[in-house]
């Protein structure tokens, strides 16, 4: 049931955390609301699960003869061992959630300097949401490109 809950709490963290971004005027409050409250909440659960699970202080959780999870065995089978467990899976998904809402906030407040309107950043923060490394990806083409046409310009 714990890890029932915090996988709930943590998906409540980034969802309000990602609707801010997307429908709050970009102030510095919602900016640090999203940071802190949002990311710096994420990774302070995240933290406090991994050392619970490191330390044996939780029960990780899963079906019954799996091995237990070595926090040092970071091969393909170690993981395997982690991510077959309840506690792996909240606390990767944890990972996951953190560090989107990050790049989704450095996305936004990057595009706000470059001058891109809230309406053509969505596409690319909703896929940030939904997949985070294809979203930043995204961002960090686009970015390339008006770059290099801003650098064209000023020559």
């Amino acid at each position: 049931m714990l890890w029932s809950s915090l996988f709930g709490l943590t998906n409540a963290i980034a969802v309000a955390g990602w609707l801010v971004l997307l429908l709050a005027p970009r102030k510095p409050l919602a900016n640090s609301v999203v940071l802190f409250v949002g990311v710096g909440l994420l990774c302070l659960l995240y933290t406090a699960m991994f050392v619970a699970l490191v330390f044996g202080l939780a029960d990780p959780g899963g079906p019954g003869g799996t091995t237990p999870f070595d926090y040092r065995d970071y091969s393909i089978g170690g993981l395997r061992n982690l991510f077959g467990t309840d506690a792996g899976i909240v606390v990767g998904w944890t990972h996951y959630l953190a560090f989107d809402l990050f790049a989704g906030l450095w996305i936004a407040r990057d595009a706000d300097r470059k001058g891109w309107s809230r309406l053509a950043q969505v596409p690319i923060l909703i896929l940030t949401f939904l997949a985070g490394p294809a979203g930043l990806l995204l961002w960090l083409i686009l970015r390339e490109r008006g770059a290099r046409r801003e650098a064209r310009a000023a020559r």
